[in-house]
């Protein structure tokens, strides 16, 4: 069985994932150091408890995620559900590693560009064949559709494609062929992707202001979920890794309708 030592991992997943350009909410990278050699790892969305336990279950060392821990501005005591989470993890000598900002971000990995695979949206691309990225870290994407959809049937390919029933806010039969994106709780971009002229801002959450935001300014809105629209990202940063350095990579979908 290939092996790394977890220094190593570290230092080419900083470097790949470009963590230097964002300023984040969260540590990006070790957040919880462990084994120190890296043999089996067990990627998903967030390091909940049903993933620690899973991820000890098949024998992992190493756990990889796009939530993590020690959130800025939440409560910094180790108690309830965290004393429980840290605990395991030490007992089991897990590594937790974790990437918010700059796993959404990425060009090739990321969540926005894994998401617009899923969906068949074409990206805005700059000279270099980058993805176009607009507002805040430049995170929100651009693009369009190779043919124009209803908003309704599109819509329905959303839910087909994330397996789930997606919030929209528009006229069903209106026209959408511009789009705008950001995985995860990215609402709060909905006056960027307005200013960029897009017919539809996707994201995964909404909050009561994108309600109005959608209707006064006839750009059309979808909620896809903040756990569904953040699935891929971390999938396929996982498999960049088995690909390079042939380590053990299982990515567990631990469902979160929200």
């Amino acid at each position: 069985m290939a092996s790394i030592n977890t220094s190593t991992l570290l230092q080419w997943l900083n470097q790949y994932l470009e963590v230097s350009r964002f300023k984040d909410y969260c540590p990006n990278g070790l957040q919880v150091e462990g084994a120190p050699t890296v043999r089996h790892i067990v990627t998903g969305v967030t390091a909940s408890q049903a993933l620690l336990e899973a991820a000890v279950e098949r024998g992992a060392d190493t756990v990889l995620v796009h939530h993590g821990w020690f959130w800025k501005n939440e409560d910094e005591r180790i108690r309830g559900m965290k004393k429980k989470r840290l605990a395991f993890a030490l007992k089991h000598d897990l590594n937790l590693i974790a990437y918010h900002l700059p796993l959404d971000a990425h060009p090739i990995v990321g969540n926005n560009t894994q998401l617009a695979r899923q969906l068949g949206l074409r990206q805005d691309l700059d000279e270099e064949g980058r993805p176009v990225g607009i507002g805040p870290s430049n995170l929100i994407q651009t693009g369009y559709l190779d043919q124009p959809e209803t908003l309704e049937n599109l819509a329905k390919n959303i839910c087909e494609k994330l397996q789930r029933s997606p919030l929209v806010v528009g006229n069903p039969q209106q026209v959408i062929q511009r789009v705008a994106w950001c995985t995860g709780g990215a609402q709060g971009f909905m006056q960027e992707a307005i200013d960029a002229g897009v017919d539809l801002y996707i994201s995964g959450e909404a909050s009561e202001p994108t309600f109005h935001y959608a209707q006064e300014s006839d750009t059309a809105y979808v909620g896809a979920g903040h756990h569904a629209t953040e699935r891929y990202g971390v999938k396929a940063l996982g498999e960049k890794i088995a690909e390079k350095f042939g380590l053990n990579v299982d990515f567990l979908d631990i469902n979160n309708p929200i």
